[in-house]
């Protein structure tokens, strides 16, 4: 009788780095640049995966779509987003992106991106139909949304509760009209002794 296989190793280093590495090769898919995609929910755990798997990159940049949204554009940035970051990139260029500041609810000085053979694109909306056609690779965090909305409202405490409540109805709008997950090609899954990456459904 052969021995059962071991429990796969979901430690976050492991995962992380095997998918780095999976990452690394696969074509390039906006000029010479690999963007990739880490979409979800708000408060489903995006940025701080994000962050991980920028490091197993050997720093990857990572270009937060809170950069890029604002209080009157939480979902209509997509036009922003291509001319400034997606264009320069497919064309080898460095791009410039000025981010935005929810306190003073102004945009802040124009920061470079320069073109990197990894850069991934983290917040809600990133596998939008937009942008898809020049993502290598879509990857979803799969967390149900009350929890992650939960989530969401704990970190970002009492003071943002009015913000949450119209957020979270232009989140359900958003993704009622462009859906992300159905065209994720991973789901990343937070799990006790940190992350599984399954096949997209």
């Amino acid at each position: 009788m052969p021995s059962p296989e071991p429990p796969p190793d979901r430690t976050p280093g492991t995962v992380i780095h095997a998918l780095a590495s999976r990452l690394r090769l696969l074509p390039p898919s906006c000029g010479p640049v690999r963007l990739v995609g880490v979409d979800g929910h708000a408060g489903s755990g995006k940025s701080t995966f994000a962050g991980r798997l920028a490091a197993a990159l050997d720093g990857a940049p990572v270009l937060h779509l809170d950069d890029v949204a604002s209080h009157e554009k939480l979902f209509s940035w997509d036009r922003r987003l291509l001319a400034h970051v997606v264009e320069p990139l497919a064309r080898g260029r460095t791009a410039h992106y000025a981010p935005y500041d929810w306190h003073a609810r102004d945009f802040g000085p124009a920061r470079a991106l320069p073109p990197a053979p990894v850069i991934l694109v983290e917040g809600v909306g990133a596998g939008r139909r937009a942008l898809r056609p020049h993502l290598a690779q879509l990857l979803w965090m799969e967390l149900p949304r009350e929890e992650s909305w939960t989530r969401g409202r704990s970190r970002d405490g009492e003071e943002q509760r009015e913000f949450w409540a119209g957020w979270v109805e232009a989140e359900r709008r958003h993704f009622a009209a462009d859906p992300s997950r159905p065209y994720a090609d991973l789901l990343v899954r937070q799990v006790e002794q940190g992350y599984e990456v399954l096949p997209g459904q």
